[in-house]
Parts: structure tokens; C-alpha cells; sequence
């Protein structure tokens, strides 16, 4: 099974596994790890997901070229739905992870190569930490394609515009310091403790209150852009809807008693 998935301590630990051929994906992985995501952020007693890989050579080289095909011109493709559509070819759509509508924070957890579909699959996480031998490309202009999955923007949003040019351009790397430098990831580890600091940090994250880390994504993936009225709205309404809950009750008496608060997501 390349698409591996285990459970503890509150964290869905998601790992591509076809070192092999560098983690690269094509459709059927792709279903697998589209089901993987929606059956964690679905799970009630997962607070976090952490996407990685086997081996320290990839997190992902991207899709697997070989192991897809094109049976329909993308014109006809594109009227269909996900499934036909990456049946005759359009298989760009399943790297697209929007439409699972995830509630839960996911960490990318990048050893080695992260490239072409990779790092499109990576920059959809709420966080990318980087193991030191990591390396970041969208490299199609390379072979006379382009990131079809919606990476460009992703990277122009990711990176300051004339460096995402820069790369987009000469299908140029960035090396796991320079994507720290230039806040592509949060956090640069060495290889020997690096799975030990990306459990580190889901354990921290999952340890605070569950509701409130998933208010506060929504807020970042639907309040930007927004003007400040609009978002300052949404954000008194995620309040609101977090003020009566058990978890902040909790949380103020754990505060007040200097203790530890326990949640329980209610």
C-alpha cells in the first residue's frame, strides 16, 4: 500500500511510500492519499495530520509520468468529474486538494526531494517543515510543462514574487536553508532528529484546545484577502462561537489554577 496511515496520540500521521520511484504518485496513489486526508480529518479522535514520506531520498518527486495515461483530449475531460476526468487524463485534478475542505492542521513533513506535484501537494498544508537535505522546485518548465495544479500561484503566494518568477522561469531549486530564509517553511532539522521534532511540534499543536485550532484555520484560509470589516466580523462570530464551549471553560479554570487544561473538543 504506497499510502500509509497511523494514529496516536491525536495525530494522523499520513505517509507516501514508494521510495522507489521518489513518492511520486499517479491516479490510483492519488485516490489513496485524497481518502487517507478525508478519513483523518474526519476521525474525532485525530487533532492534527502530518503529511511525510518513507526513506530520507523524497517526500515526493511529484506524479508518477509513467504511470499515467490520456485517453480524451482535455476538452472532453474537462466537463467531467473527478474521477472520469482523472480516468481520461486530467489526473492535474486529484493534486488539488481544496474540495476535502479540511478542518484540521496539517503539517508537511519534507526529507529530501519536494518537487513538481510534490510541492504543490505540500504547499496545501497549513505548515512545511523542512528536514536539512530538502529541496523545493516546480522544475515542469524543464520537460514543457507547467505546475497544473495550481502551483504558481501557490508559490507567488508562498515566496516574495520576483524569487517564485525566478524559479518558475529556470526550474531552479531552493535548498531546505534557503526556503527557511525565505519563509517557504517554518522550521530546518537535521536528518537523525528530524521525525523526533516534526512529532514534537503535532504533539504541541494538538495538546491546545481543539475547537480553537480549528476555528483559527478557518480564519486563516477565509479571512485572507478580505477587507477589514469582513474579517473582523468573521472573526467575532469564531469567537462567539467559541465562547460558551466546554474547552474554553476549561481552559480559563486551567489557567486560573495553573494547571494544565485538559480538552475534550466540546
Amino acid at each position: 500500500m504506497p499510502i500509509l496511515t497511523q494514529v496516536a496520540d491525536a495525530i494522523a500521521t499520513i505517509t507516501l511510500d514508494r521510495p522507489e520511484k521518489l513518492n511520486a504518485l499517479d491516479p490510483d496513489h492519488l485516490h489513496q492519499l485524497r481518502a487517507a486526508i478525508r478519513s483523518a480529518d474526519s476521525d474525532p479522535a485525530v487533532r492534527v495530520l502530518v503529511l511525510t514520506s518513507s526513506g530520507e531520498r523524497a517526500f515526493s518527486a511529484g506524479a508518477d509520468i509513467g504511470g499515467t495515461k490520456v485517453t480524451e483530449g482535455v476538452a472532453e475531460a474537462y466537463a467531467y468529474g473527478l474521477e472520469q476526468a482523472a480516468q481520461a487524463g486530467l489526473y492535474i485534478r486529484l493534486l488539488d486538494l481544496s474540495d476535502l475542505r479540511r478542518r484540521k492542521p496539517m503539517i508537511a513533513a519534507v526529507k529530501g526531494f519536494c518537487l513538481g506535484g510534490g510541492l504543490e501537494i505540500a504547499l496545501q498544508a497549513d505548515l512545511v517543515v523542512a528536514a536539512e537535505n530538502a529541496q523545493f522546485g516546480l522544475p515542469e518548465v524543464a520537460t514543457g510543462s507547467l505546475p497544473g495544479a495550481g502551483g504558481v500561484n501557490a508559490l507567488l503566494r508562498a515566496l516574495p514574487r520576483h524569487l517564485a518568477v525566478h524559479l518558475l522561469f529556470t526550474a531552479e531549486r531552493l535548498s531546505a536553508q534557503q526556503a527557511l530564509s525565505h519563509g517557504l517553511v517554518s522550521a530546518v532539522h537535521d536528518l537523525a532528529s528530524f521525525d523526533q521534532q516534526v512529532q514534537a511540534l503535532a504533539l504541541r499543536i494538538a495538546g491546545q484546545g481543539p475547537l480553537a485550532v480549528q476555528m483559527v484555520k478557518m480564519l486563516i484560509d477565509q479571512s485572507d484577502g478580505l477587507a477589514p470589516g469582513q474579517w473582523m466580523q468573521m472573526a467575532e462570530l469564531a469567537w462567539g462561537h467559541l465562547r460558551d464551549t466546554e474547552d474554553r471553560v476549561e481552559g480559563r479554570q486551567a489557567f486560573a489554577e495553573r494547571r494544565p487544561p485538559v480538552f475534550n473538543g466540546r
